[in-house]
């Protein structure tokens, strides 16, 4: 392979000077520059000055498969070829969108058949809250439009979805939200649930779903969403019995239950699925990002049969959708990525190498400052705190999440660094020694900045 190289300097300058970044301190970009990554492979990725890093988050919690992956480039090209761009509005449609349809109604439990593509998580759950509010308003019940949603939840940052994340400094700055979501305590024991057992913290949630509910009328409330895991909001894994018990709520009141397997979808809890890890079935699931592992954009909406029958009940234009919904070249790569994902389990890994990572960084809890080390898969976090006794958090003014970024950074090792701590979600194909070099990462990294 032929290696590249590039002025480090002149790309720096010109990002600093032209490029609007997400989700990033915009202010400290224009006096530092970003990190410009150039290549990668498996769970490695190199910088523009050839300094090598482990990818401890996968890109974005998607590079389930790992970097460098040809067999997807092919696919893509192969595509490409023969036809770069279908869309999907007025009844069109290409075979790899086909085929994939096919392909996830084999794939996801239970009756989720059907299908609607996106470019991403946050259009699949702005998509997933029109379909359940179109569903109500099909079934004669045009009052049913509130979203239940929870505290800490991610569900992304277009308007309708951007309502139903219960993280306020993604709301700060942008104005009114839309009216209509309702946010609930999040299972997250280790700050909600002092002195609990897990049945009694389960207990108190149901609770309060019930009362909720019946505050609001259930008459008025179209769908639930949340992920199995929450991701971005902290990595809260819930108790076990969480999540049936919340599901049996919702089906006492006739609520639709939408799962949001964005992060979680495409093995990186340890099973195929997120909702697997806790046997729940959904009316409507969302997902992006392993779908195709990040190497093009893509997401979608899974819909239950009964869902999917009522929309196609009425003689009417469906007036939803996005250019790029169902695009053949993303569609392609999606079903080579599902190809390699199959093939190779990674579910299976992502499982022991995850038991291997939150047994060996739990040893971090000896530490002063480490409040708590939880994970499902591939999916951790090391929480930070200013005083152990009393959960006390550091000041924003200390800038907890810059300074361990930096200090990861210079141990070699790229994950999200944040008020809250250390979050970790390599790639699925991690081994036992490049998990060793995580942990090793994490940890000096936590004492350059604590100790």
């Amino acid at each position: 392979m032929q290696v590249e190289t590039w002025n480090a300097a002149e790309l720096v300058a010109k990002d600093i000077a032209h490029h609007l970044h997400p989700l990033s301190n915009l202010y400290q970009l224009r006096r530092e520059g970003p990190l410009v990554l150039v290549r990668g492979e498996g769970v490695w990725v190199w910088d523009a000055n050839g300094k090598r890093y482990l990818d401890g988050f996968a890109g974005l919690w998607n590079v389930n498969i790992g970097h460098g992956r040809r067999e997807l480039a092919e696919a893509a090209r192969e595509q490409m070829e023969r036809v770069a761009f279908v869309p999907t509005f007025f009844g069109l449609a290409s075979p790899p969108t086909i085929e994939l349809a096919a392909r996830l109604a084999e794939l996801f439990p239970g009756p989720l058949d059907h299908f609607q593509f996106t470019s991403g998580g946050a259009e699949s759950n702005e998509t997933a809250i029109k379909i359940a509010r179109y569903y109500w308003w099909l079934k004669g019940q045009p009052e049913r439009v509130k979203i239940l949603s929870r505290r800490m939840a991610y569900h992304g940052i277009a308007m309708g979805a951007l309502s139903a994340t219960g993280v306020p400094s993604y709301w700060e700055g942008f104005g009114p939200r839309p009216p209509g979501f309702i946010h609930l305590t999040a299972p997250y024991k280790y700050r909600f649930g002092e002195g609990l057992t897990d049945e009694e913290f389960v207990a108190r949630l149901v609770q309060e779903l019930e009362e909720t509910i019946e505050r609001e009328g259930p008459e008025t409330i179209a769908a639930f969403i949340g992920e199995p895991v929450q991701g971005a909001g902290g990595v809260v894994v819930p108790p076990d019995g969480y999540w049936p018990a919340i599901a049996a709520v919702l089906r006492k009141y006739g609520i639709l239950l939408i799962v949001d397997e964005v992060i979680t979808g495409f093995g990186r809890t340890g099973t195929l699925f997120g909702m697997q890890q806790y046997g729940i079935q959904p009316d409507i699931v969302t997902f992006a990002k392993g779908i195709t592992s990040g190497y093009v954009p893509l997401g979608g909406v899974g819909v239950s049969d009964e869902i999917a029958e009522t929309l196609a009940s009425a003689d009417r234009v469906f007036m939803h959708g996005f250019t790029y919904s169902g695009h053949p070249v993303a569609c392609a790569v999606a079903l080579r990525n599902l190809d390699i994902l199959l093939a190779e389990r990674l579910w299976e890994n992502a499982a022991v190498s995850g038991a291997y990572l939150l047994q060996e960084l739990k040893r971090l809890e000896e530490r002063p400052y480490v409040g708590e080390v939880r994970g499902k898969g591939l999916m951790l976090l090391v929480e930070v705190v200013r005083d152990k006794a009393s959960k006390e958090k550091f000041p924003p003014e200390f800038k907890l999440g810059p300074k361990l970024e930096a200090a990861t950074r210079r141990r070699g090792i790229i994950v999200r660094c944040t008020p809250d701590g250390i979050v970790m979600a390599p790639p699925l194909t991690i081994s036992r020694a490049e998990c060793d070099v995580l942990i090793e990462g994490v940890a000096a990294a936590l004492s350059d900045v604590l100790e």
